[in-house]
């Protein structure tokens, strides 16, 4: 289940429900709380709905704060999971959500990273973290990418005083994010669905 606040008691909850369960929108609809319910499609054995639910004061100072980083834009169910697109405020707001999820045992995927040049324009190119940049120039100045390598990660973790696999995980981060940022992965996404 996601959920986003889209104003003091008013939650949006993104549930997925057994397909074997008689759950309909009518039945979900006919709670009290739930103002609107949208079949969204089937995913992985489960049903996806979309909620609108009004909180009563008590429920709702539980999700206060918790998911206003997030603005979820568009939302797509596919057999194979749903992808959802968000805006968050900044990258602080989507590793927080990350943490979230995986503290929710909730598995994200993510399958491309932009943001807004006009906000962040000291920002490395391409969407990538500062320390993403800088480890991958590091990386590519070293002839860690060169056949054979001339470097290892763990020398590179050396360089920039961190632990090996912080290293390495900053080049995969960043390689993806290279990657996402320059082919077209929203045109893979909409395939899935067809």
């Amino acid at each position: 289940m996601h959920g986003l606040s889209l104003q003091p008691g008013l939650q949006l909850f993104i549930v997925g429900i057994d397909a074997d369960e008689d759950v309909s929108e009518a039945r979900l609809s006919a709670f009290d709380e739930v103002v609107e319910a949208t079949a969204l499609g089937r995913s992985s054995g489960k049903t996806i709905f979309k909620l609108t639910v009004e909180l009563d004061e008590a429920v709702s100072d539980a999700f206060d704060g918790s998911t206003d980083a997030a603005l979820m834009d568009s939302i797509l169910v596919t057999p194979a999971g749903w992808y959802e697109e968000k805006l968050f405020k900044d990258y602080a707001a989507l590793s927080e959500f990350q943490t979230a999820c995986q503290g929710g045992d909730i598995d994200v995927e993510i399958i491309s990273l932009n943001h807004d040049r006009t906000s962040f324009e000291d920002d490395s190119p391409y969407g990538l973290t500062k320390r993403q940049h800088e480890a991958l120039t590091l990386a590519l100045s070293r002839g860690y990418y060169e056949r054979p390598r001339r470097v290892t990660a763990a020398e590179l973790a050396e360089e920039l005083d961190i632990s090996q696999p912080s290293m390495s995980d900053l080049l995969r981060r960043g390689e993806r994010q290279l990657l996402t940022a320059t082919l077209d992965s929203r045109g893979y996404i909409n395939t899935l669905s067809k």
